[in-house]
């Protein structure tokens, strides 16, 4: 009998992120708490997220209303990282970035926690930013999935090519 496997990939469909982000804005503009303090939000390159607001407190609210609608769409917050308010002229910026694919530290605390913690006979490989986990019994790789799952790790983990 062939091993069965699944992989332990980190993505963010951008298109759902891109939702969340026009969401986001259209919400910005018409709230009465942010009228007359020139907040807004947008993309600024392929993975980064520029949110600019006349004032500190704006600009943090204006995060957390952009974190609200990525919840919404089912999007971890594992996978966006938003730095701290900075001062730029007038304005505040708060430059946010999304997280794609698994650094090799964080692949190498994984498949060691697999190893130590996980059924015998699971094989794991990390192949570039994602891992590859096998094993000859499906219930062990079922095992691992929830394992993961319920390990606090730093990574918005997702299970695919289940097979």
């Amino acid at each position: 009998m062939a091993d069965s496997s699944f992989d332990i990939v980190s993505k963010v469909d951008r298109q759902e992120v891109d939702n969340a982000l026009n969401q986001a804005a259209k919400e910005l503009a018409t709230r009465f708490d942010f009228r007359g303090t020139d907040t807004s939000i947008a993309w600024q390159g392929d993975d980064t997220i520029v949110i600019t607001s006349s004032t500190e407190d704006r600009a943090k609210a204006a995060v957390d209303v952009f974190k609200e609608k990525l919840v919404r769409r089912d999007i971890s917050m594992k996978a966006f990282e938003a730095g701290e308010p900075q001062a730029s002229g007038k304005a505040y910026k708060v430059t946010g970035k999304i997280k794609q694919g698994i650094s090799a530290e964080h692949a190498k605390k994984i498949t060691k926690l697999i190893r130590d913690e996980g059924p015998k006979g699971v094989k794991t490989q990390i192949q570039g930013d994602e891992i590859r986990v096998s094993s000859k019994k499906r219930d062990d790789l079922q095992a691992v999935i929830q394992m993961l799952k319920q390990a606090d790790l730093e990574v918005a983990l997702q299970f695919v090519n289940y097979r």
